[in-house]
């Protein structure tokens, strides 16, 4: 009969409806509460608000003759190829499929086969109220009260610990009120997450600045001080599509953070298993990563390859160049290709004013851990400042916003410089007026 839609299609469409919802219940949720639990042998994963991100179990196989490795992780959902951004238990792998995540005592725990934790928040606070983890839409996830649902009120998150990579709106560097240290620390090979050789730290001393180091110590790379537009080292950083970049510096906190102008545009900062730095943005609707920039990516970023008052210019042969009024420290290694002991002055510096300043235009800074730092005064005062400290090697603006302030002197050697054809900035280099013209 016209008109008249049979009742099995409307029973098929409940049916359907029905099976649906029972579908995705069994096997994702938005949040997980006191009384549930996620374990491996169930397929259930908590999924972001808009889904883009996913937590869950994964595991990894080294080869035919070890056991598969679990992991409680989080991932992008909708990338073909898993992409991991963060790992709970990298360093404590479950053995087998039987693991159980849940919320006990006021904590997150991971329980092995033998009901053994491997890995928790390890909380102390007491809370009474009923806790729920739950995924964010930006990728962190967090521990709060049920009761309480005000942004940023967490008992723990995710993003206070990083495993190789920073999204958007994560924080990289030192929280001064609770001493945490946020750093990157690469996976060991492509297919294993544990701790790798490779991290990239926040040097606070001085003035601020990131060192990409091996084996926990050994400078690879370094970023440079931040500039007030971006770290002297990576060169014209604010020109990053769709990325806004910020550092913070006050009371609490010293760390750096960015966040993306376009919704529908991801990002992604990672450190690779080879020690490279690299930022990859994306959109929602062609999910093939895009490589920003990477780092280090010549010679001339790899840290004080020239040695002393000596900087790397990758446009000239050799690629060292020692500053003008310095010569090699070793001439002979220095034409064979190894200029690693650097240049020294051809003429001492007196103390006073008997030495005159150089220019030096679109610099990466020298190493500022030893470096004075006043962000009171402009660079005139800078350079009386430098003149009066008979130990001043070298001054420059601390910032370059707005035509440039506050005060950076060196009183040590100038080390790891390079020059750019853009970006960089400023450094003025203190010499003997007899060497000035040579």
């Amino acid at each position: 009969m016209r008109g008249v839609i049979p009742n099995y299609h409307h029973s098929y469409n409940f049916f359907f409806f029905v099976v649906l919802v029972l579908f995705h219940h069994v096997f994702s949720i938005n949040t997980l509460t006191s009384t549930e639990t996620l374990t491996i042998s169930s397929n259930r994963t908590i999924v972001s608000p808009g889904d883009i991100f996913e937590l869950g179990f994964f595991k990894t196989t080294r080869s035919s003759r070890v056991c598969d490795r679990w992991y409680l992780g989080i991932w992008y959902k909708s990338i073909p190829e898993r992409t991991y951004v963060w790992i709970a238990n990298r360093d404590n792998p479950l053995s087998n499929s039987n693991g159980t995540l849940k919320i006990s005592y006021a904590n997150l725990v991971l329980l092995d086969h033998h009901n053994t934790p491997v890995w928790s928040t390890k909380l102390r606070k007491a809370v009474k109220s009923p806790l729920v983890a739950e995924l964010l839409a930006n990728g962190n996830f967090v521990l709060r009260d049920s009761k309480v649902n005000v942004p940023n009120r967490f008992l723990w998150q995710s993003f206070d610990f990083p495993v190789d990579t920073l999204l958007p709106e994560m924080k990289l560097g030192r929280n001064l009120k609770t001493r945490n240290n946020n750093f990157l620390t690469s996976w060991k090979s492509p297919n294993d997450p544990s701790s790798g050789d490779f991290s990239f730290k926040l040097d606070t001393q001085g003035l601020p600045e990131f060192h990409l180091l091996m084996m926990k110590d050994a400078i690879v790379y370094r970023t440079g001080p931040w500039n007030g537009l971006g770290f002297s080292g990576i060169p014209n950083m604010q020109n990053w599509s769709y990325v806004v970049n910020s550092f913070i510096e006050n009371r609490e906190e010293v760390a750096y953070t960015f966040k993306l102008t376009n919704q529908r545009i991801h990002s992604r900062f990672t450190l690779s298993s080879t020690g490279s730095l690299q930022l990859y943005t994306w959109s929602s609707t062609l999910w093939a990563p895009n490589l920003v920039w990477s780092s280090p990516v010549d010679k001339c970023d790899l840290f004080s390859i020239c040695g002393p008052y000596s900087y790397c210019d990758i446009k000239t042969s050799p690629i060292c160049n020692c500053i003008r009024g310095f010569a090699p420290k070793n001439v002979t290694a220095w034409i064979l290709g190894d200029e690693f002991d650097g240049c020294v002055r051809k003429s001492p510096l007196s103390c006073g004013r008997g030495n005159v300043f150089m220019a030096m235009k679109n610099m990466k800074l020298p190493k500022t851990s030893t470096a004075i730092v006043d962000k009171r005064i402009g660079l005139k005062e800078c350079k009386e400042r430098c003149i009066r400290d008979c130990k001043c090697t070298g001054f420059a603006n601390a910032d370059i916003q707005n035509g440039g302030s506050g005060c950076l002197i060196w009183t040590g050697d100038l080390v790891d410089m390079r020059n750019y054809v853009t970006g960089g900035q400023d450094l003025y280099v203190k010499l003997a007026s007899a060497s000035f013209g040579h």
